[in-house]
């Protein structure tokens, strides 16, 4: 079940979704967490940010959708606060990847900085380019070739660890291009796609803001869809995320193209799902008669 995802040699293929899993020790009394591949921990900034005013989160059909606006303590509280339990789960062979937040390419640059020389335990970083660029009028830093290309090439020049970007699911095999191009040594896709939920009585939105990120089964074929694309564009191994509830949805990802899967909301319906799911994926390779999972990874027939 051992994969290689972008020079962070895994267990197994599975992950957690940042943003889901907190800082991995709110789950230490729930499952095994050292039984993982991998966790990816909630994106922090250089500074604090106290993410957006409540309701921040709501069930839809489907899924759900949360506008919770990156709240994070910065990387030092973080650092502070999780590095000595972190640490303890690395030591376990369980990887460790600290996701990097910023309004700008030079606040990525600071928050990276911050984790390189705060986190010696951390295996990798994965930058969400998915965060509003305030400089230019909330657009994501991400969404298009140049401002996709502009962070990583500054964040490469920071650090030799393996370097990792969480996509918006937008132009994905262009930018997921330009991205191995510049350096990253591996892709995370999708982050949660835009959606709206209205109260009709209230004629309010159910969350603080009009919009906001749609997560769950709802976006799972829409990322299969994604991953399969970017798979096809690069050659750079790919974390697939989206809807993953079931062992069988995570092998989808890995058909599709993925070296490795992370699970995100099944995390907050039922704390023990990634474990449950990895048993599951196990289960499934066996049937397929493979002795290694990495020989599944793009393996679908058109």
């Amino acid at each position: 079940m051992a994969v290689n995802f972008g020079g962070v040699a895994m267990k197994n293929p599975v992950n957690t979704a940042s943003g889901t899993f907190g800082f991995g020790w709110q789950f230490a009394d729930l499952m095994d967490v050292s039984a993982l591949g991998a966790i990816t921990t909630k994106g922090c900034a250089a500074t604090p940010w106290p993410g957006n005013p409540a309701p921040r989160m709501t069930e839809v059909r489907g899924g759900m959708m949360n506008s919770v606006g990156l709240q994070n303590p910065g990387v030092e509280g973080f650092a502070a606060e999780a590095g000595p339990w972190l640490k303890e789960l690395a030591d376990t062979g369980t990887r460790v990847i600290c996701q990097v937040a910023g309004h700008s390419t030079e606040e990525y640059v600071r928050a990276l900085e911050l984790f390189v020389e705060l986190c010696p335990w951390a295996s990798g970083f994965e930058i969400n380019v998915s965060c509003p660029n305030l400089a230019a009028g909330g657009v994501a830093c991400g969404s298009t070739p140049e401002g996709a290309a502009e962070v990583m090439r500054a964040c490469r020049a920071v650090t030799e660890r393996p370097l990792f970007v969480k996509m918006a699911p937008v132009r994905v095999p262009e930018i997921a291009r330009v991205l191995e191009a510049e350096g990253a040594n591996g892709l995370t896709l999708i982050n949660s796609i835009s959606g709206m939920a209205i109260d009709v009585e209230t004629r309010r939105s159910k969350i603080s803001r009009p919009t906001g990120g749609l997560s769950g089964p709802l976006c799972h074929p829409i990322a299969v869809r994604m991953v399969w694309e970017a798979a096809r564009a690069v050659s750079i191994p790919i974390c697939g995320v989206g809807g993953i509830m079931t062992g069988e949805d995570a092998a989808e990802f890995i058909l599709a193209g993925a070296t490795c899967v992370s699970v995100g909301m099944a995390n907050l319906i039922e704390p023990d799902a990634a474990t449950r799911i990895l048993s599951e994926l196990e289960a499934w390779a066996r049937r397929q008669g493979v002795s290694d999972i990495t020989e599944l990874v793009g393996a679908l027939e058109c």
